[in-house]
């Protein structure tokens, strides 16, 4: 039986310099067996290497080959989980990149449509004491003031209320109610908080109507909506 302490010499290389050299020494002995000039076999070192190999018993040297298999399947498994965890490091740096810039692109889209929404209604409105004063009007040139006054993106709203109500009469009356106008006020002095020419002036009308709709509904096509729930808005 060995002494503890030369077993726990027992190496990984211990055991591969050992069955190097007794693969030496065999093959050394079969070259002066069959005759060949083989070189002189120093027989210290052949017994002291011979004595190594011995020294380890056979299941022992079993378990240093599983031990440095082991070993090599540890170092590969961490490094695969260091190139596994580096793979979804990268990968998740990647999806909060493009999901930012989707983020901003979105962001600018709609920065982009409120100030073009902005600009139409800034460009589209003109005042009603822009236009000169007539005796009467016809429906298209009422009709081609309004779209002057009320934003493109509104008119087509502002224009099927205005259907409705009047038909473009501004001198339109209700006879049961003493509705007036275009937009059927009532009491139809409520025109005149829009200008006091509002009995003779459609553009003083038009500017009413779109500040009612404005103020109660948010806008022209609101104001629509509404009506079409209600037949009255």
């Amino acid at each position: 039986m060995l002494e503890g302490n030369r077993v726990s010499r027992i190496s990984v290389r211990g055991f591969a310099v050992a069955s190097a050299t007794a693969v030496t020494a065999v093959g050394s002995v079969v070259g002066v067996a069959s005759g060949s000039s083989a070189q002189p076999i120093d027989a210290e070192a052949t017994a002291s290497d011979s004595t190594l190999l011995a020294d380890i018993p056979a299941g022992q040297q079993a378990q240093v080959q599983t031990a440095s298999l082991t070993q090599q399947a540890d170092a590969q498994a961490i490094a695969a989980d260091a190139s596994a965890k580096k793979d979804a490091e990268e990968a998740a740096r990647k999806a909060a990149a493009e999901s930012a810039v989707a983020k901003k692109e979105a962001a600018e889209k709609a920065a982009k449509k409120r100030a073009e929404e902005k600009e139409a209604a800034s460009r589209s409105t003109r005042d009603a004491s822009s236009f000169s004063v007539q005796s009467s009007y016809s429906v298209g040139q009422i009709q081609a003031m309004a779209r002057q006054m009320v934003p493109s993106a509104q008119f087509q709203c502002f224009s099927n209320i205005v259907d409705h109500e009047s038909s473009w009469n501004y001198h339109a009356v209700n006879a049961s109610s003493g509705a007036y106008g275009l937009f059927q006020a009532l009491p139809a002095s409520k025109y005149s908080s829009a200008g006091s020419d509002w009995q003779t002036n459609p553009a003083t009308q038009i500017k009413w109507g779109l500040s009612y709709m404005d103020g109660r509904y948010g806008s022209p096509c609101e104001a629509w909506s509404f009506w079409q729930a209600n037949h009255w808005y």
